[in-house]
């Protein structure tokens, strides 16, 4: 997770998102407060560890569909590869503009 957050921000902040706007999806998609996800980002979790050591899992996360580096979500059999994916898929939502309610599928 400590690689690949910063990744994740630098994507967003090119497309004129804040670094905020990445931590209230993962908060939203893992369950952690803000204080949680930086403690995991600065202990350098995996992302398995990551995913597992979530405080509860949102259950809309189901509701993300669609395809990501040609692989469709709803397809993965891997419980992590679609944890991974479905975020990937909301940091892509965030980086094309597509406004907070929708990304977090209020």
């Amino acid at each position: 997770m400590a690689t690949i957050y910063p990744l994740y921000v630098a994507k967003a902040e090119r497309k004129g998102r804040l670094q905020a706007d990445v931590d209230k999806i993962l908060c939203w998609l893992t369950g952690h407060d803000l204080a949680g996800l930086q403690a995991a980002i600065m202990a350098g979790q995996d992302m398995q560890t990551f995913f597992a050591l979530a405080p509860k899992l949102n259950l809309a996360r189901l509701e993300v569909t669609g395809v990501v580096c040609s692989v469709r979500i709803e397809a993965l059999d891997d419980p992590l590869m679609r944890e991974l994916r479905i975020l990937d898929k909301l940091v892509d939502e965030l980086a094309k503009g597509r406004p907070m309610q929708r990304i977090l599928r209020a």
